[in-house]
């Protein structure tokens, strides 16, 4: 491992960063945010819908939370709470608030099914959940086949001032008809939650580093969800190893402005919000980006620094005309996650805002941060170099480790930041993490001679043509290189003749945009083997809630077309 392990230590140096981080400077997650919260009492810490709070706000509140559970619920410390909603400042509160009160965070999908929210709530043994009213009505339907014993239910506009919180909620309910007739035994509001823990007090909770802290649901898309346990320490480590980076790109704590669009129950977006939290910094939280208008102009009230995304979302908003205008003087972070970004995106990104995009790279299981690209020598294509404390080695098919710059290997990680395990799943823990504390991501990857890594495609997703390793980024990356593709997605289909063939799905940015064309823009750029044998255009992609593309719908959907 010597040639990669000295390779990233020299980008590391390079780069000014640190090679290690005290991971035991805060015992838990309640020692960094308590610290927090009094430290920038007076700062605004978190905005969504047109309200603000300040530190001292959340402080207080999370604090009334705390209080409800330990005094007015049977709720103890380690029990579980699933907590439903979208980016509201509702979420800070009843997270930190929960955290306080002693119990373990269960980040739950507000779309999710009623199949899935079931699974979800038995396999947890969530005793509690606090869910956006406005989808509710999947809980009723399965509330009483769980565990769950107290259901707190939130409106839009629940902590907004009390005239401004009567109006939104109304037009939510009455006007927009966003809030459906729910019933549900023994359910409670939030504000009357908060308002029966206004009067006392909590008792403070002292977790201790290995506890968990988090439930965080992964592997949805490919069997049954599992739930990663993610520890205090897993977490504190991970957001000091990323924190690490940010003063490079000019971040200063307690003055900027974080954008956070991407969802906050997944772990990404989760992390970078405790991050922004812990230095002090105010995040403004976007309930729907779908809604890019609406986007749009909540951003546009904000002199920002900092924005988190994927690879869809850039492209959603480059393509936006209001977007284009807005002003970006102040832009001194994007960082890019959940899915490769395109050079086609990156390159179109900075164009628009004259910030260049950050690619980074982890997973639910790795809380989530493994690497990063770093500031002002960021490499695209890349995902960057590994944080300090974390181990990266390469291996092949056989489990032997790769040390050669430049050769193929599955990716693993070995660090602070890798999870306990899955909740009751040692199994499946075992097929993960080895023996040495190896976690196996299932990426393949390449390390170069400056340190940086390189994601060649998941294992499982290589197409296999005619003996021919194909891997879809590269495909895609190509395809997306085209001035008339907006997204796109490759995928193996069976193929008498190759065994596998190349069939990519486009989404034009340009409705005469022929196949023809294409084909033919991809034969100056593709050997014979890579070049897709069918190109199917269409108007969407599938995709996950965070933006993911779903190959995995893709590949189904040919299944079935080839087996009717």
């Amino acid at each position: 491992m010597a040639q990669i392990d000295s390779a990233i230590r020299g980008a590391r140096d390079a780069c000014g960063i640190a090679q290690e981080i005290d991971a035991n400077k805060y015992p838990n997650l309640l020692t960094l945010f308590e610290e927090s919260v009094k430290k920038y009492a007076d700062k605004p810490a978190v905005s969504s819908v047109g309200n603000t709070l300040s530190y001292a706000d959340l402080d207080k509140l999370s604090a009334q939370f705390a209080c409800y559970v330990q005094n007015e619920t049977s709720l103890k410390a380690g029990d579980r709470i699933a907590v439903q909603m979208p980016n509201l400042v509702q979420y800070p509160v009843v997270v930190w608030g929960a955290m306080r009160a002693g119990l373990i965070i269960v980040n739950t999908n507000p779309l999710y099914t009623t199949r899935e929210l079931k699974h979800q709530l038995n396999d947890s043994g969530a005793k509690a959940i606090v869910v956006m009213a406005a989808v509710a009505e999947t809980l009723a339907a399965v509330v009483d086949e769980t565990p769950v014993e107290h259901v707190i239910m939130t409106m839009p506009a629940d902590l907004h001032p009390p005239l401004k919180r009567t109006v939104i909620n109304f037009a939510a309910k009455h006007v927009k008809k966003m809030i459906p007739k729910v019933s549900i035994s023994g359910a409670i509001s939030l504000p009357n939650a908060l308002k029966k823990g206004k009067s006392g007090s909590f008792t403070p909770c002292h977790p201790a580093p290995d506890d968990i802290a988090v439930l965080q649901y992964t592997g949805g898309t490919t069997g049954v969800a599992k739930g990663a346990m993610l520890s205090h320490s897993n977490l504190v480590a991970n957001m000091m190893q990323a924190g690490e980076l940010f003063p490079n790109f000019g971040i200063k704590q307690a003055e900027d402005v974080f954008i956070f669009p991407l969802p906050l129950y997944h772990i990404y977006a989760f992390i970078m919000s405790a991050v922004s939290l812990s230095q002090g910094n105010h995040g403004v939280l976007i309930p729907n980006p779908r809604d890019l208008d609406a986007f749009v102009a909540e951003m546009s009230k904000w002199k920002f620094n900092g924005i988190t995304g994927l690879n869809t979302l850039f492209v959603g908003l480059c393509n936006h005309e209001g977007f284009r205008k807005l002003d970006f003087s102040h832009l001194k972070l994007t960082l890019s996650g959940g899915m490769a970004l395109t050079e086609a995106a990156a390159n179109r990104w900075k164009e628009v805002t004259g910030c260049v995009v950050s690619e980074g790279y982890g997973l639910t299981e790795t809380s989530p941060c493994v690497s990063i690209n770093p500031a002002g020598k960021q490499k695209i294509g890349t995902i960057g170099i590994a944080l300090p404390s974390t181990e990266i080695c390469l291996k092949d098919d056989e489990g032997n480790i790769v040390d050669a710059i430049g050769e193929r290997g599955e990716l693993c990680v070995r660090g602070p930041q890798v999870m306990k395990g899955y909740w009751q799943r040692q199994e499946a823990t075992d097929e993960m993490i080895d023996s040495e504390g190896w976690l196996a991501t299932g990426d393949v990857a390449i390390a170069t001679d400056d340190g940086y890594l390189k994601i060649v495609d998941r294992k499982k997703n290589m197409i296999l043509v005619s003996g021919f390793n194909v891997y879809p980024n590269e495909i895609e990356d190509v395809v997306t290189s085209h001035p008339d593709v907006l997204e796109c997605a490759a995928i193996g289909v069976p193929d008498q003749k190759s065994g596998e063939a190349i069939k990519v799905f486009v989404v034009p940015s340009k409705a005469d945009l022929s196949t023809d064309e294409l084909k033919a823009f991809l034969k100056t750029v593709l050997t014979g083997y890579k070049m897709p044998r069918h190109i199917e255009l269409r108007d969407d992609l599938p995709k996950s809630n965070v933006g993911k593309i779903l190959h995995r719908e893709l590949r189904d959907e040919e299944l079935k077309k080839a087996s009717t």
